[in-house]
């Protein structure tokens, strides 16, 4: 039976709800007035239900697709502007006892070489992704009780944090583990983390069991209430997402957005990112296995309605995707993005590339450097802002301020001021004049004149040696 306020997995993901609801879909994805309603209410940036956003997902009208990608690039400029936020992975180990099948770290792989960073790694992997210019990590592991307790990802968030190198800091330490108990969500809490992200890979349960056959992830339910017991544990940050491709994607799609209105429904806190990879080869894991995977035509269509369905969330996309792909989707809703990614444990501070430990292959191999100057010459502003999250606007705090509108008074200039950051302290010569360009443009646009004066203040203090200005 479905309930979205339920803390039952089976309760507020139901199997019969999915497939009525795509059943609904698949019936009305001709029915002009009822899109065209649908867009109508998506236009007031209040959300959609799942069931209206997989309307939008099926419709198969040109001109109302069209309308919905120019929608959801509307949406996205109301509650983001032409702000990017800058991020990079740091995996710290690839130990793992799960079985599944579409992940090279899984325990029947004996291919792969497995490695633990220790913390003094650790401190060399930050050193040079500080000396990139990154301010804001996202640490993965695999799950071992063994070799990743909980107690080594606190041990490792406290060296992260510890690392002042030159003019660097990463400010924001996202965790990306595997789904854990209320107590360990405490300590994380505790050790300041800033978002918790657990991608649910797939919604369907049944197909769920089946790509994951054996170790602790192989529990459906433990898996997909996670995200309740992280709320409970006191983080307010939290992060979902599927890999699209294991599943028909209109199932996966439709479990997202019911997760999402689960969250906000029964947490009082809507999901602070949505993240949308798609299935990528890796060691001894070939995607063309998977029957499932999604073409570019449609993945841009989902990026799209899920801009229109949760408007006031995060969407991020990795380095999985190829530049021609990620530049499609900035404007269609993703607001953050990382760059100069390595997926292999110790990747940052090897001489040469090593994919031994990889967790995927990469499409997008550019320096940060490239991404930005690519950013800047789209006309987007390169953020490597953290600052709500060191000054408490989280949760529902964050949330309340976002779907105001308020937020873009601190945003902005924020985002201004870690850009120039960026370009004195790390660019090169000519990623440096065109954001200076960039950023003299951005400020002129500020229409509240204290607000324009103070930030143009704050820049002067940047060139004279300040560092970590923030509204």
């Amino acid at each position: 039976m479905y309930d979205v306020k339920s803390h039952k997995a089976e309760e507020f993901i139901d199997d019969s709800e999915i497939r009525e609801t795509l059943a609904y879909a698949e019936q009305n994805k001709s029915n002009r007035p009822l899109i065209e309603s649908i867009l109508q209410k998506a236009a007031l940036c209040k959300g959609l239900t799942h069931r209206e956003a997989a309307v939008l997902l099926d419709c198969d009208i040109p001109d109302l697709v069209e309308r919905t990608f120019t929608l959801a690039e509307e949406i996205k400029k109301r509650f983001y502007g032409n702000r990017i936020v800058m991020f990079a992975p740091l995996y710290l180990s690839n130990h793992c006892i799960n079985g599944c099948v579409y992940c090279p770290y899984h325990a029947k792989n004996r291919h792969i070489p497995r490695k633990k960073l220790t913390q003094e790694e650790i401190r060399n992997e930050v050193i040079a992704l500080q000396d990139m210019g990154h301010k804001r990590l996202a640490i993965e592991l695999g799950e071992h009780p063994v070799e990743n307790p909980i107690e080594y990802v606190i041990e490792s968030i406290r060296t992260i944090y510890g690392i002042h190198h030159k003019n660097g800091d990463i400010r924001r330490v996202n965790v990306n583990i595997a789904a854990t108990t209320v107590e360990n969500y405490r300590k994380l809490r505790d050790a300041g983390i800033g978002t918790y992200i657990l991608f649910q890979e797939t919604y369907n349960k049944e197909n769920y069991r089946h790509l994951h056959p054996s170790g602790p992830k192989s529990d459906y339910a433990y898996h997909t209430e996670a995200m309740d017991r992280a709320h409970e544990g006191g983080i307010e940050d939290m992060g979902i997402g599927v890999l699209f491709g294991l599943t028909g994607y209109r199932y996966d799609f439709t479990g997202l957005m019911m997760h999402a209105e689960h969250m906000e429904a029964a947490l009082g806190v809507g999901p602070h990112t949505i993240s949308v990879p798609r299935i990528r080869p890796a060691d001894d894991i070939d995607p063309d296995e998977f029957a499932d995977a999604v073409p570019d035509d449609k993945f841009l269509h989902i990026v799209a309605v899920i801009r229109c369905a949760v408007p006031y969330t995060g969407m991020i996309i990795s380095t999985r995707e190829s530049q021609k792909v990620r530049e499609k989707v900035l404007d269609l809703g993703i607001s953050q993005i990382s760059g100069a990614s390595r997926t292999s444990v110790g990747g940052y501070t090897e001489e040469e590339r090593d994919d031994e430990t990889a967790q995927f292959d990469l499409a997008d191999t550019r320096t940060l450097d490239e991404v930005v100057k690519w950013l800047i010459e789209l006309g987007y502003i390169p953020s490597f802002c953290t600052a709500c999250y060191r000054a408490g606007r989280i949760g529902e705090r964050f949330m309340k301020l976002c779907k105001s509108g308020k937020i873009q008074d601190c945003c902005t200039p924020n985002a201004l001021l870690t850009l120039k950051e960026y370009l004195l302290d790390y660019a090169s010569e000519q990623t440096r004049e065109l954001g200076l360009e960039l950023i003299e443009r951005e400020v002129g646009k500020i229409s509240n004149d204290k607000l324009r004066e103070a930030l143009k203040e704050d820049l002067t203090k940047l060139e004279r040696g300040d560092r970590d200005l923030r509204f």
